[in-house]
């Protein structure tokens, strides 16, 4: 419920997007008809559609984006003909032919000589519904990123369509506004022709910014308004999140709840540091559950915590169980994950679950994501996310003791992770940003991402805060950016202290070099673990790199890297 309702306001915050602009036109084209029979179908027809396509491209691939695009030609073509209709009374008339029909009655109104209604209206908003691209914010981005792990569901169909009915009550209020004004405008200028011309061309004006793709690139960086942030803050106030960290603060005052039994583990492909273990072999034992993946900047900043609550209470009767439920491709890979395992010190027993199976048992939502159990197999606690971390091990000590356990250890005074397991700064402003157009969001070079296909990229002179653009040439698929020549490069207005990019060579064994740079300059102090102080670099593995990690970050700054070699995979920024 609390998500459905953290759906519904990303949506109406849509409205403060400059990317709502095309679709405006088309909903103020109906205001001059009865609300019930005209605006609200149109609505109807927009969320229901944009729910349904982006349920399709979440879950079902290529083919699902492919549909899409031929539905956006299809209704381009559609509603410039409605817009014609609108424009003339002659060509609405000659439309009633049968080649044209269906335009010219979409479009048309009870002044206009041609039948309007209900139907028209509904197959209107499903043209819209394939041409509006909203504006990937955290929210849809959350969104997304659970379509694509959970698969096929009436819970994702659920929450996208929660969004498009946000984003259609906001486009009704602004559409009950607009007709009180062409109301008053009528009475005192009896301009009704005038007004049928102008939202005519308001509605091809809306054809045209869609067809070269302003909605997605060029209106993306004229934003009136941070929707970034206010999503962000919602996210903080009203996710899950916020409520699940009381269920370990619990612990502390005594209040150990009984949340479920420890589902079966049979659902992992693999297992790492241990043979397959089951809900019935850890009877007596208190369990912690860790749904993490190796490329996760807010999982590796927990691990230290992680791995010290093992070495300090295994021998307590504490199994720790590192549920690996991978994000990106590359970390379904088992030689991927068995390195990281190694590399981070991981010596506890590691399921990789591919397939998800341990993550929806779970209905878990979240990297990282803690799971307590007590020696009777029963969920007594959890956490998602990073920090409270003292009272997670209180939560884990209060198990132990009521399983019979005696002369525990002091607990952890101070734990401090190293390089990328290091704890964030304070002052982050700069979100999780992806570069594959499933989730992509802020994208600021010229004409937009172009799908599935290799183009020339241009960055601007200037970024904005969270603005981020490609040069040079560049393939975008929906997962990742891949460089197809030398010289391509990324580039990022950022205000944090640390700097992360997802990266992998295209072919194992050949590695890319690269170079980085801070407000043009060598990184030289404020280089991260994975650079030199001249900004050099390679790309030899699929894991996340740390580029920078700053003296002082209390300021905007320009990131850029390019790549001397072509090959590279780049998948999403993080920051700490």
């Amino acid at each position: 419920m609390i998500a459905a309702v953290l759906a519904f306001l990303g949506g109406a915050l849509t409205i403060l997007s400059p990317c709502i602009l095309p679709v405006l036109p088309f909903v103020f084209a109906r205001t001059g008809q009865p609300f019930a029979r005209s605006t609200l179908p149109l609505l109807i027809g927009m969320a229901a559609t944009f729910a349904a396509i982006s349920t399709l491209a979440a879950v079902g691939g290529a083919w699902a984006v492919h549909l899409n695009d031929y539905g956006r030609v299809v209704a381009m073509v559609l509603l410039g003909l409605s817009a014609l209709a609108l424009l003339s009374r002659r060509f609405a008339a000659w439309a009633t032919r049968p080649f044209v029909a269906l335009g010219a009655r979409l479009a048309s109104d009870s002044a206009g000589g041609v039948p309007s209604g209900v139907t028209p209206s509904l197959l209107l908003g499903v043209a819209t519904g394939f041409l509006w691209a909203p504006c990937a914010g955290p929210i849809l981005g959350l969104i997304l990123t659970g379509a694509a792990l959970r698969g096929p569901s009436v819970t994702t169909t659920v929450l996208l369509l929660a969004y498009a009915l946000g984003a259609a009550c906001s486009l009704a209020l602004a559409a009950a506004a607009s007709t009180r004004v062409i109301a008053a405008m009528k009475r005192s200028f009896a301009a009704g022709e005038w007004l049928r011309r102008v939202l005519g061309v308001g509605v091809l004006v809306g054809v045209a910014a869609i067809a070269l793709g302003w909605d997605t690139g060029a209106l993306t960086r004229l934003s009136v308004a941070n929707t970034t942030r206010i999503e962000q803050a919602l996210i903080e106030h009203v996710a899950p999140p916020a409520a699940a960290a009381g269920a370990v603060a619990g612990a502390a005052a005594g209040r150990v709840p009984v949340e479920g039994q420890l589902p079966a583990l049979s659902g992992a492909v693999a297992w790492l540091n241990s043979p397959p273990l089951t809900p019935q072999a850890l009877r007596g034992k208190v369990v912690l559950i860790d749904f993490w993946t190796y490329s996760c900047i807010n999982c590796l900043r927990a691990l230290p915590y992680v791995k010290s609550w093992y070495q300090r209470y295994k021998d307590q009767g504490l199994v720790v169980i590192g549920v690996h439920a991978p994000e990106f491709a590359f970390e379904k890979d088992a030689g991927n994950v068995t390195r990281a395992v190694h590399d981070l010190g991981i010596t506890y027993p590691v399921a990789l679950d591919n397939d998800y199976a341990i993550w929806k048992a779970f209905d878990n939502q979240y990297w990282p994501a803690h799971y307590f159990i007590d020696a009777q197999g029963r969920i007594r606690g959890h956490h998602f996310g990073e920090g409270d971390y003292a009272d997670s091990e209180q939560l884990i000590r209060r198990l132990l003791t009521e399983a019979g356990a005696s002369h525990l250890p002091v607990a952890a005074q101070a734990i401090q992770g190293t390089g990328v397991q290091a704890a964030s700064a304070p002052d982050v402003n700069s979100p999780e940003t992806y570069l594959g157009y499933a989730r992509a969001a802020n994208f600021a070079s010229a004409g937009g991402l172009v799908r599935d296909a290799p183009n020339p990229y241009a960055a601007p002179a200037a970024l904005q805060l969270n603005q981020w653009a490609l040069s040079g040439a560049w393939r975008v698929d929906g997962e990742k950016a891949v460089a197809t020549a030398a010289g391509a490069a990324i580039v990022f207005r950022f205000h944090a202290r640390d700097l992360h990019l997802v990266l992998g060579p295209h072919e194992v064994g050949h590695p890319v070099r690269f170079r980085v740079s801070i407000d043009g300059r060598d990184p030289g102090a404020d280089r991260g673990t994975d650079v030199r102080p001249d900004g050099t670099g390679s790309v030899s593995e699929q894991r996340l790199y740390q580029l920078l990690r700053q003296t002082d970050a209390g300021a905007d700054h320009t990131f850029a890297i390019q790549f001397l070699d072509p090959g590279v995979q780049a998948y999403s920024f993080t920051f700490g």
